[in-house]
């Protein structure tokens, strides 16, 4: 048992789906799982354990922001024995070359976030995704007829800022969206040598202020989720 998961040894399964909010675990965990098994809740941070097409798999919730993920993926790792971690979330476009309900498979995150400095000695703002699952992610959108965007993303630390504009670390290494959480991911994945990928739908288009709404959101992310375990069955 880690300090942030309460689930017992050998209840998450070795590869694990991350979204954000633990409600969202919860609704793909009910939605998409067979043999369901709430495994963890502390906090309110909800892991869940099931069956998809016959394999296991875990699903749990990362919270927002890289000190968050940077917890919940590091325990899941070390003490929980995970070999793969998908997150899976929603981002906001820096331009209009985007568009709604767009699949991103992120090939790079760029930050100014010191958390893999601090953390590991790992210099530099561009992490990239670690191991096998970005190709296989890759594929199975293929074989799945599902449209997706390999693409370098911005992992900001920041929701709320002065300055408008995109931010010069997302300009310098061309990111098309912002997001909060993959750059850490990506850190604690490179030290640890596990397997890292981060999956994202669009969810707004920060120039012209478009953005998904409440009710569509099942309907966005539905794609999303499915290409996510599709790829999880293979690993």
């Amino acid at each position: 048992m880690s300090v942030h998961i309460s689930a017992n040894k050998g209840d998450i399964a070795k590869v694990v789906l991350q979204p954000g909010d633990p409600l969202r675990a919860q609704y793909i965990a009910e939605n998409f799982l067979e043999n369901v098994r709430l495994v963890s809740k502390t906090r309110n941070i909800f892991y869940f354990t099931g069956e998809y097409k016959g394999k296991t798999i875990s699903v749990g919730a990362s919270g927002m922001g890289c000190a968050s993920i940077g917890i919940y993926s590091y325990e899941l790792f070390t003490e929980y024995d995970v070999d793969t971690i998908i997150r899976i979330g929603t981002c906001g476009a820096y331009n209009t070359d985007l568009k709604l309900f767009d699949i991103l498979n992120v090939e790079n995150a760029a930050s100014e976030s010191t958390y893999a400095k601090y953390a590991w000695e790992i210099e530099g703002d561009l992490l990239s995704h670690q191991g096998k699952v970005f190709d296989m992610i890759n594929e199975t959108a293929a074989a799945q007829s599902i449209i997706t965007k390999n693409t370098n993303i911005h992992t900001s630390d920041i929701f709320y800022r002065k300055a408008p504009g995109t931010p010069a670390v997302a300009e310098k290494y061309n990111c098309s969206a912002v997001e909060m959480e993959a750059f850490a991911l990506f850190a604690n994945a490179q030290h640890l040598g596990k397997n890292a990928a981060t999956i994202l739908t669009v969810s707004d288009i920060i120039p012209t202020r478009e953005e998904i709404s409440a009710n569509e959101r099942e309907r966005a992310l539905k794609p999303m989720i499915e290409l996510a375990l599709e790829t999880a069955i293979k690993l």
